[in-house]
């Protein structure tokens, strides 16, 4: 009798284990959806993987339903593109609603898409909405990765471009503004707003300890380039009024 339950514990631990993973079939088929999504340049296919594969190094040192994970990581920002159509809307909503859909579609169960759907809900740095689950926490963690160091950088001002915001603003006398409090919309704002605040904001300690090797390149490229525009802005609003009679 106690081998029979120790073939049957055997046989459900090996059928949950296979239903945490996912078969690569399905995975070519939810990536082919996020690929046919996703049309943003800051937030392309590349910024996808880059988040999955954070995802799937934190989730290393946690008890994870890799299935789900793989998912959501895939299908986070698909509702970028009806985000940027219309800016009222919220692209991590949008997007929860469109995972589900599509993964209700494909025949995925009840459970797995409501939990693929709470995952992207509750993925962006700009809601209210912090994720609960240990999948949700490491998809917020890794996409918030890609906003720290270098990458993050790039990104931002890879985006301001897409939405014709300007890299920093002046004031009424020409000289540079910092970005700071509630100024209007450039580089310099998102920097002081998210990029110099996400650090903070981690849920687990792999992603905590990747951020903080990535900070001192953000903070000094934030620094270097306010230094650049402003000591030229200085010196030449100087310069030209001394040409002016």
């Amino acid at each position: 009798m106690n081998a029979m339950n120790e073939t049957c514990r055997e046989v459900l631990e090996k059928g949950f284990r296979m239903e945490l993973i996912m078969q690569r079939d399905m995975y070519i088929k939810i990536e082919n959806y996020m690929l046919s999504c996703m049309k943003d340049g800051a937030h392309d296919c590349q910024h996808i993987y880059r988040v999955l594969y954070a995802a799937l190094d934190i989730a290393k040192d946690y008890e994870v339903d890799k299935e789900v994970l793989i998912a959501a990581s895939l299908l986070h920002d698909i509702g970028r593109e009806a985000q940027f159509q219309n800016p009222i809307l919220d692209h991590a909503i949008i997007g929860s609603e469109k995972a589900y859909d599509y993964l209700q579609l494909i025949g995925w169960p009840e459970y797995k898409t409501q939990h693929v759907k709470a995952c992207i809900f509750s993925h962006r740095f700009r809601n209210s909405n912090p994720p609960e689950s240990i999948e949700a926490k490491i998809l917020f963690d890794a996409d918030k990765l890609d906003a720290t160091g270098t990458m993050g950088i790039a990104r931002t001002i890879a985006y301001e471009g897409i939405v014709a915001e300007p890299l920093y603003c002046v004031d009424e006398q020409g000289n540079v503004l910092d970005g700071e409090e509630n100024q209007e919309s450039s580089f310099f704002h998102e920097y002081n707003w998210k990029l110099k605040n996400v650090y903070d904001k981690f849920f687990t300690s792999h992603a905590k300890i990747i951020a903080e090797g990535r900070k001192k390149a953000s903070v000094e490229f934030y620094e270097n380039m306010y230094k650049e525009v402003k000591t030229i802005h200085k010196t030449g609003l100087k310069a030209l009024n001394n040409e002016l009679v």
